[in-house]
């Protein structure tokens, strides 16, 4: 455990001592009382648990918030109206540029084919430096907003070289349809739904232009309350069971998560596949890669100034990630 987190580590064991109860035994009683505010996206934490069965025994009562995208998610995080919720690789950034009181509590390793910047099929957009010149949209500040920094700084170009319409998902799918736009950058299930209702094509997924980590990002207050700091602890350890259930069983998450969403199982058959998310601990090298990508938004001008990420940081958790996952 690192001095970061051992003096909230040491401070709910004194209360729990004092309480005269184990974290088991006492715990299990107080979890009852616990209400976990959890935001959601379209790609959702909701139909993974309960596809792999995560939500049948519960100790604690869940309230769920849907949400367009990563940011507007830590923004509730961020104002206590949302207690946990899961985002790409670019929303902490920003949400840390903004002196947001979030934390990264849990990482997963996902792959780079579930972020693409897609075209219309015919289109003469046929390698990424033809972008340049181009209407492209993107979600500000999500992790395909990342995506695209990086695609951009290989081809030495800036977001100056490019008409960014800076949109949520739900518009940008109706402005690349339509023909409004010329690219879309994007994460799945959305490039997914593109390809199956857009006649998109996939002109270049993330490999090698940025890191592919989802985050599980809580605010300050949940983490150091001891009580609701347990239940993010078992709401974790269901999320790190499921996402490995659905490497195995992507047919079945598929059927739930279409169900849900209200998208065609054909569109999340797709992104089930392709997500491959793996628990990982909250680590050094982790850091590392989320502080280049915060100096790279901030180089660009996207942010005033890079923050330090690892102060939004809080590794208590990463004894939860299952030997050989990560």
């Amino acid at each position: 455990m690192s001095p970061r987190t051992a003096a909230p580590a040491a401070a709910l064991a004194a209360l729990l001592a004092a309480a005269g109860c184990s974290a088991e035994a006492g715990g299990a009683d107080e979890l009852g009382d616990v209400v976990l505010k959890v935001g959601d996206q379209l790609a959702g934490a909701q139909p993974l648990l309960e596809a792999a069965g995560e939500l049948d025994d519960v100790p604690y009562t869940i309230e769920w918030s849907t949400f367009t995208a990563g940011p507007p998610l830590l923004e509730a995080v961020n104002a206590g109206a949302v207690d946990i919720g899961q985002v790409g690789n670019a929303p902490p950034v920003f949400a840390a540029a903004a002196g947001s009181e979030v934390r990264i509590v849990a990482a997963y390793d996902a792959a780079p084919d579930g972020s693409s910047i897609v075209v219309p099929a015919g289109s003469d957009i046929s390698e990424p430096a033809d972008l340049e010149g181009r209407s492209i949209a993107v979600t500000k500040g999500s992790s395909a907003h990342a995506h695209l920094l990086g695609v951009l700084d290989a081809e030495g170009l800036g977001f100056d070289d490019i008409d960014v319409n800076y949109v949520q998902p739900s518009d940008a799918l109706a402005s690349f349809s339509e023909g409004r736009v010329d690219a879309w950058a994007v994460w799945d299930p959305y490039v997914a739904q593109a390809e199956q209702t857009a006649d998109a094509e996939i002109l270049v997924n993330a490999e090698g232009y940025a890191n592919t980590y989802t985050f599980q990002v809580a605010g300050t207050d949940a983490v150091d309350d001891p009580v609701k700091s347990e239940a993010l602890r078992d709401y974790l350890e269901r999320v790190h069971r499921a996402v490995l259930w659905s490497a195995e069983n992507p047919g079945e998450y598929a059927e739930v998560w279409a169900e849900q969403s209200g998208l065609p199982v054909e569109v999340t058959e797709i992104a089930a596949e392709r997500r491959a998310p793996v628990p990982r601990p909250v680590d050094d090298e982790l850091i590392a890669a989320e502080q280049d990508l915060a100096d790279a938004f901030a180089e660009a001008g996207e942010i005033p100034e890079a923050p330090d990420i690892e102060a939004y940081t809080d590794d208590r958790f990463n004894d939860l990630v299952p030997d050989g996952a990560g």
